[in-house]
């Protein structure tokens, strides 16, 4: 059962077209040929669809429209992938408009055998709190497919030019594969202010664009988005900056998926229950949670050996950084999810790698946002307990890294992470949990420069029982003794990572993660490395697993 914020459905096979499934009319290869045209890709066509028999289509020929005489579609928007619950088998199709549409159809194929079929999309709906606009994206939830295999596909709806674009499913078994990740990217856009007049959004940057051109030329299998990916909250036209989001982001979207977890800023108010109606409405991810409130808030997936888990932290953090304070909104929810998947993860013989992505941070030694006590209590202990090999966060918009912590520094109020190991090149995460802080995706107001000099960080405790006078709960501090502090990046703001996985050779080898953290650079958005370092542990395949 797929949920999302507005609506919910129950996904089914693609299926052939000209079956009920996939609509009433057949989609030959002409056809699929004239799509290819109007998504800018009708050079390719013959090529990419000449496995078919029919006669094809001069590359002149019209676009097919399921309905040839309608006009005044709203246009495909924010053309955007994500895996479904089985990554080998399962990606779900979603794109936008702002009005109601008919028919909205993904068809798709592989590059051999070209358009052969067809899945409808489910339209889910939001009404933006501030303007009362109401927004329609629609999904398609692909199954039945072949793993690491490549697709191409095409999504419309009745009146409208098709878009489209490609995907790779993720591989069977252990296999080498590539993920990239950041937060806090925001978009390059302007925007009307309230007077009327032109204005730069809430913490638009050149790099935000710049960053997803880099993501494309390391062209990984998916790429994880640690939250705060809009600042939609902060702008006056919040649909418009979505908009200009996905319009941003589809050039690498479309190819492959962005797996997202919200942040802090994606809690817009009047937005849903707890103010992420938007962004619930906006991706349709693999969510286990059956209450539609909760849905998409966190959620697990697998590729390759890597189990990978998105978690929402304003449920568990203290600190009150969206437009509601919402702590503690799934009453423990979220943490059972957090330790049942752990716990499996950990028990499989397939599964070597263990990733956590998030938004807040659990170490912290720059003077903006602070390390947060609430995190450090309810998922420290899980990630100790179960092996947790990576965390990947944002929110502090710079880059750093950890030594390999595992248990607390005895005494210590603030529950300091201890360090195992000094290792900062080849770390054996076997003894204990790397943090990093990829918070250069593109957002403005960077804390590269606000790194404490003298060895400390700065811990959230507490924060004030009711708002001051921003609105906000008041945050309460205390320094620690950052041990902890492995690699940190004074100089470039702007940046993401790629991981690689090297999956071994035989039961119980090891296996490496190679890192490799890019800077986007100014005034061009040129890539250079920062660093290289490699993680490596033993494979869970090995005797006496």
């Amino acid at each position: 059962m797929w949920c999302s914020c507005g609506g919910s459905w129950a996904g089914s096979e693609g299926r052939s077209a000209g079956d009920p499934e996939g609509g009433s009319e057949g989609f030959s290869r002409r056809h699929a040929l004239g799509l290819l045209g109007t998504a800018g890709a009708g050079a390719a066509a013959t090529g990419l669809l000449g496995a078919g028999t029919a006669q094809a289509a001069p590359l002149a020929a019209p676009a097919f429209h399921l309905t040839a005489d309608s006009s005044g579609a709203p246009p495909v928007q924010g053309l955007h992938l994500t895996f479904g619950a089985d990554p080998r088998t399962r990606m779900t199709v979603s794109w936008i408009t702002d009005r109601p549409v008919t028919k909205p159809v993904v068809r798709y194929g592989t590059l051999e055998h070209g358009f052969g079929s067809s899945k409808k999309a489910q339209t889910v709906t939001y009404v933006d709190g501030t303007s009362n606009r109401t927004v329609y994206v629609h999904h398609a939830l692909l199954k039945g497919l072949t793993p690491d295999m490549d697709y191409l596909y095409l999504a419309t709806h009745e009146g409208a030019t098709p878009d489209s674009g490609t995907f790779r499913t993720a591989p069977q078994g252990r296999r080498p594969v590539t993920f990239t990740s950041f937060g806090d990217q925001s978009a390059p856009q302007v925007t009307w202010a309230a007077n009327g007049t032109v204005g730069l959004d809430a913490n638009s940057t050149p790099a935000s664009k710049d960053i997803v051109t880099g993501i494309e030329q390391v062209a990984p299998l998916f790429h994880l988005l640690n939250g705060d990916l809009c600042y939609a909250n902060l702008d006056v036209d919040r649909v418009r900056t979505w908009n200009n989001f996905f319009t941003n982001n589809t050039r690498s979207a479309r190819f492959r998926p962005w797996m997202p977890a919200a942040g802090n800023h994606e809690i817009e108010k009047a937005n849903g229950p707890i103010g992420l109606g938007a962004y619930q409405a906006y991706f349709s991810l693999p969510s286990t949670e059956t209450d539609a409130e909760l849905a998409g808030l966190y959620y697990a997936f697998m590729t390759g050996s890597v189990r990978v888990i998105v978690l929402q932290n304003d449920d568990n953090c203290l600190q009150d950084g969206g437009d509601v304070y919402i702590n503690g909104y799934s009453g423990g929810r979220q943490l059972s999810f957090l330790e049942k998947e752990l716990k499996a993860a950990r028990s499989s013989s397939d599964i070597d790698w263990v990733v956590v992505a998030m938004h807040q941070v659990m170490v912290s030694s720059t003077d903006a946002n602070g390390a947060d006590l609430g995190l450090r209590q309810k998922y420290g202990s899980l990630f100790d307990r179960y092996g947790v090999d990576l965390v990947l966060c944002g929110h502090e918009h710079n880059y750093e890294r950890s030594l390999a912590v595992r248990g607390v520094v005895g005494g210590t109020e603030t529950l300091t992470p201890n360090p195992v190991s000094t290792a900062t090149d080849d770390i054996d995460t076997g003894l204990g949990t790397v943090h990093m802080i990829l918070g250069g995706g593109g957002v403005s107001g960077t804390t590269n420069q606000s790194f404490f000099k003298d060895g400390t960080g700065k811990v959230i405790t507490s924060v004030s029982a009711t708002p001051g006078f921003n609105g906000k709960r008041t945050s309460t501090y205390t320094k620690e003794e950052a041990v902890w502090i492995g690699v940190r990046d004074t100089e470039h703001p702007y940046g993401f990572a790629a991981f690689t996985v090297d999956p071994g050779r035989h039961p119980g080898d090891t296996t490496r993660m190679h890192v490799t953290y890019y800077n986007v650079n100014k005034p061009n958005g040129e890539l250079s490395v920062f660093e290289n370092f490699t993680l490596h542990r033993k494979r869970s395949d090995g005797h006496g697993h």
